[in-house]
């Protein structure tokens, strides 16, 4: 009998052990794995997705993209980097959640609430800072998009110092069927000079410089007056309206 008690014991280890092994044993997945995201509401589904981040005045503009990846306290948001730099308060965001009344949640990496907006009509939210005013939330395809005017004059290239490398002018004449003059003012960087810019367009809400040899730099507004060349490296390059 001791005999048999003891091969029971050892078949009961290896089986315990090879559990722990293969996971069997474990009842619970991690608390932010996808397996144990709560269901997405209707509200929260109609979130996913890129959206615009401004203020009233629509002059401080970054960008959102909402994700359906489980965080603590709700879902993964994706912020563009200059954000912090408008928005000091949206520094520490990393998730999003949608309350049972509506409210959309922007929340720190331990599901703090640091921003509260609220529906004011269909696909556009409102928020209230007091250091940093009236904030707006809208979907991207909905947000406002620069036209051709609205971008024509004087702008300059600079690196990430924020020092010009080179002055040019966006003119309202055509070049070319699809795309409009461009004008290089004397003493232009090389980084310029190199890429030799002739025209441009806008393209889907982005500013597009184009070369004599079909090459392409794209701008992503920042704010109505400096845009960033996309997609962003170490070393940024802005066009800054003079």
């Amino acid at each position: 009998m001791r005999g048999v008690g003891m091969v029971r014991s050892a078949l009961i280890g290896l089986v315990v052990a090879g559990g722990i092994c293969t996971g069997t044993l474990s009842q619970d997945a991690p608390a932010n794995s996808p397996a144990n995201a709560p269901p997405m509401s209707d509200a929260a589904n109609a979130m996913v997705g890129a959206w615009e981040f401004s203020n009233a005045d629509h002059d401080r503009i970054c960008h959102f993209t909402f994700r359906t990846d489980a965080l603590a306290g709700g879902y993964r948001l994706d912020i563009d980097r200059n954000c912090a730099g408008l928005f000091p308060s949206t520094k520490d965001i990393a998730a999003w959640s949608v309350a049972a009344y509506g409210t959309l949640r922007l929340l720190d990496a331990r599901g703090n609430a640091v921003i509260e907006l609220t529906e004011s009509e269909s696909g556009i939210f409102d928020g209230f800072e007091p250091g940093e005013g009236r904030y707006v939330l809208q979907s991207a395809a909905a947000a406002p998009v620069r036209s051709a005017d609205d971008m024509v004059g004087d702008w300059a290239i600079a690196r990430g110092t924020g020092k010009p490398v080179c002055i040019l002018t966006l003119a309202n004449s055509l070049a070319a069927a699809d795309a409009l003059a461009l004008k290089i003012k004397p003493g232009c960087d090389p980084l310029v000079t190199r890429f030799g810019p002739i025209a441009w367009r806008i393209d889907q809400g982005d500013l597009v410089l184009l070369s004599a040899r079909g090459q392409i730099w794209r701008f992503e507004e920042n704010d109505a007056n400096t845009w960033l060349r996309v997609p962003e490296t170490a070393d940024p390059v802005l066009l800054v309206r003079q």
